[in-house]
């Protein structure tokens, strides 16, 4: 027992030697970061329900970057461990997973951009013929034909706009939702391969395959109104505090005549945030609606078309719209291969 303390003591002699805060007879002061990250100001709500990307990553061969689905819930599953250093390599673990229903999405037109000094401003789009009657929900449709796509030149890059078909779920919605879409590719290799897919519908199959990590877009849940501890994780004070409990503490120097700065914690919006989430892995990608629920899904239905299974939780509510694109900063050291499944709880 002597030794032991003996021991103690003369770590916490090496410590003090290193760090001033610890000395032998007290502990070190704990360390209390300030709360809140700066990384995510300022927190206020998305302009829109869809997230909008803004940097999408390059790619080589011609090829859509991105493809968008709904949330449909989150359930587990049992796969085998394939990770080469994992204490259950080989052996049947649980895996949290998120059920994202994939109705084909359907090239509407396809936009072209030129390179200025403010950056890619739209120079010329090519509308599809025939356009679904939900389009007229959420744009004016043009009563003539557009340009030819052939007679367009001069531009430098080239974006296919893509329609959501929420009519196709049992979310209960028409109005559908449009975006664009990059491509991979040079110029004219973009040019071709958005020609081919006017007017087409594409298949979640068509872009993503089983196994890949890919970054997910979305918005978050909203929450309102919310005070500083829910909104940023700052600790209760004494039950005996002479003011308000749930408040920031003594604010010192920070705090003048009335003015106090944004960076302490205070009460507002928080939810309904735009976040990306980067390599997410896809356990599965199905092209048949085989999931089969009784009554369907808690709040979203039955799900009547292709889905996909991502390892973890997805930002957002049940019914929102997520987009997936390619990674942006991929794990090099990634295997890609899908996961065998052998349970799926529904």
């Amino acid at each position: 027992m002597l030794s032991l303390l003996k021991r103690f003591k003369e770590r916490l002699l090496y410590a003090g030697q290193k760090d001033k805060k610890v000395c032998c007879c007290t502990m070190g002061s704990t360390h209390r970061p300030r709360k809140g990250s700066m990384q995510f100001y300022p927190r206020k709500r998305a302009g829109r329900m869809a997230a909008k990307i803004k940097t999408w990553p390059a790619q080589q061969e011609p090829k859509l970057l991105g493809f968008a689905a709904y949330k449909a819930g989150m359930t587990h599953a049992m796969i085998t461990d394939k990770r080469p250093f994992s204490l259950t390599k080989s052996s049947s673990i649980a895996v949290p997973c998120t059920i994202l229903e994939c109705p084909p999405l359907k090239a509407v037109a396809v936009r072209f951009y030129r390179n200025t000094d403010k950056g890619f401003l739209p120079m010329s789009e090519v509308p599809a013929g025939n356009p679904d009657k939900e389009l007229a929900r959420m744009i004016r449709l043009p009563k003539k034909a557009g340009k030819e796509f052939d007679k367009v030149e001069g531009f430098d890059d080239v974006r296919i706009v893509m329609q959501a078909q929420p009519k196709l779920t049992g979310i209960g919605k028409k109005k559908p939702e449009l975006f664009e879409i990059a491509l991979g590719g040079k110029k004219d290799q973009k040019a071709a391969y958005a020609k081919e897919l006017l007017g087409k519908e594409i298949n979640i199959s068509g872009v993503f395959k089983a196994g890949m990590i890919v970054d997910i877009h979305g918005i978050t849940k909203g929450k309102g109104l919310q005070g500083p501890v829910k909104r940023h994780g700052i600790s209760l004070k004494h039950h005996k505090s002479e003011k308000s409990r749930r408040n920031p503490g003594s604010l010192g120097s920070w705090k003048g005549q009335v003015n106090q700065t944004w960076r302490v914690a205070h009460a507002g919006q928080t939810g309904f945030h735009q976040r990306t989430e980067y390599n997410k892995y896809i356990m599965k990608i199905s092209d048949k609606p085989d999931l089969e629920k009784k009554g369907g899904f808690h709040r979203y239905g039955k799900i009547n078309n292709p889905y996909i299974l991502i390892k973890g939780s997805v930002m957002g509510p049940k019914k929102r719209l997520i987009k997936l694109t390619f990674p942006i900063r991929p794990n090099k050291s990634f295997a890609y291969e899908p996961s065998e499944i052998s349970y799926l709880h529904v």
